[in-house]
């Protein structure tokens, strides 16, 4: 417990700015991609996203001047409680998204709809970096482990019985680079690894049916070109069109066959206005977005520190990689937005909200003179 703490000005001075830069300049991107697509979806969706940005700046800087530590060690156990009330709440009254996933609620009276499996990401990586924590020096005893596959268990099951495998996947990264980070023997991972092979000719008929077909057709959309096929290779196609320098802000019409291009699809925009050297000065701001988490963690002052900042390196990585492969009909296509660029209130707020939280682990990663903690 801290008994002296640092001038709100100091704190500020402590703000990652290649973190917040990079956000700022891949939100940019996104909406002005919106603002050049506006022909076609309006000028609302530019609106709300710019709205959300902004609000999520404040966010940022207001949770940046609270100790990520406190977070963690007072609210761990509401927010797990809170993801899983959420989680289970949206399997009794959630409505049916775009590609099938019992994933949204919609606010009564309002046009919004949210999506808590966004926000829970963020919960996950502080509950789960909490007991992390907790289990320090034990973390290899196989009843830790247990503890630790029972905590994210519950809130993947959850995502997975509401059909939505895309999200699934990117909370099992999350703790998988968790749990490396935090030393886990690999043996584990192997033994995980194994079982994966050995159980899968029996998980695999347990899949719905389109989910089976969007996972084969994934890796393969030529299989049903006209049907689930049809959005990757559309995208590939606007990606293609956009040739090295893209075809301007105003030009363009390729992404316009692409469903739901705004969102999950928002790099056929980007590619065929902006070109190659769009989608690539794209890439290098995630990559440089991703280093800056990564070297975060590796001087976070606290262990809570560096695996939260590792279990949002791991969400970045594994969420670019998938949306990267699905807009260039590589990956199956699973409902994965393209982090601050993709069109989405809930996206774009839990994702300045976990930026918030990485600004927290900067702002207090000094041990300030008369500063004292209870060991």
């Amino acid at each position: 417990m801290r008994v002296f703490a640092t001038s709100l000005k100091d704190r500020l001075k402590q703000l990652d700015f290649i973190i917040l830069g990079c956000v700022l300049a891949l939100s940019l991107i996104g909406i002005v991609a919106l603002w050049g697509a506006r022909s076609v979806y309006g000028v609302k969706y530019v609106v709300i996203q710019s709205v959300a940005t902004l609000i999520g700046l404040v966010f940022v800087f207001v949770i940046a001047n609270l100790d990520y530590q406190d977070i963690c060690d007072k609210l761990a156990i509401p927010l797990f409680i809170a993801a899983v009330a959420a989680l289970a709440l949206t399997l009794v009254i959630g409505s049916v998204g775009d590609y099938g996933s019992k994933s949204w609620i919609k606010i009564p009276g309002l046009p919004v709809n949210i999506q808590p499996s966004e926000f829970i990401k963020l919960f996950l990586i502080l509950t789960f970096a909490k007991h992390l924590e907790l289990l320090r020096g034990k973390l290899n005893r196989p009843l830790s482990v247990l503890r630790l596959a029972l905590h994210a268990g519950v809130l993947v099951g959850l995502v997975v019985l509401q059909g939505d495998l895309g999200t699934a996947l990117v909370y099992i990264c999350i703790v998988l680079a968790m749990l490396f980070a935090a030393g886990l023997n690999l043996w584990y991972f192997f033994l995980g690894g194994g079982a994966v092979l050995i159980l899968f000719p029996y998980l695999w008929p347990k899949l719905n049916l389109y989910q089976r077909e969007r996972i084969l057709v994934g890796f393969n959309p030529e299989m049903d070109p006209t049907g689930k096929g049809l959005q990757p290779l559309m995208s590939r196609r606007a990606i293609v069109a956009g040739g090295l320098f893209g075809r301007g802000l105003e030009g363009g019409g390729a992404y316009e066959d692409v469903p739901f291009a705004h969102t999950d699809f928002i790099l056929s925009i980007i590619g065929e206005k902006f070109g190659f050297l769009g989608c690539i000065l794209v890439i290098a701001l995630f990559l440089v977005l991703i280093a800056r988490i990564i070297y975060v963690a590796m001087k976070a002052r606290k262990d809570c520190g560096a695996y939260i900042a590792t279990g949002i390196a791991a969400l970045l990585i594994a969420q670019v990689t998938e949306n990267v492969g699905m807009a260039l009909a590589m990956l199956p296509v699973v409902g994965i937005t393209l982090p601050f660029l993709s069109y989405g209130g809930s996206s774009v707020l839990s994702l300045y909200l976990t930026v918030g939280v990485l600004e927290s682990i900067c702002t207090h990663r000094k041990k300030y003179h008369f500063e004292r903690e209870e060991t």
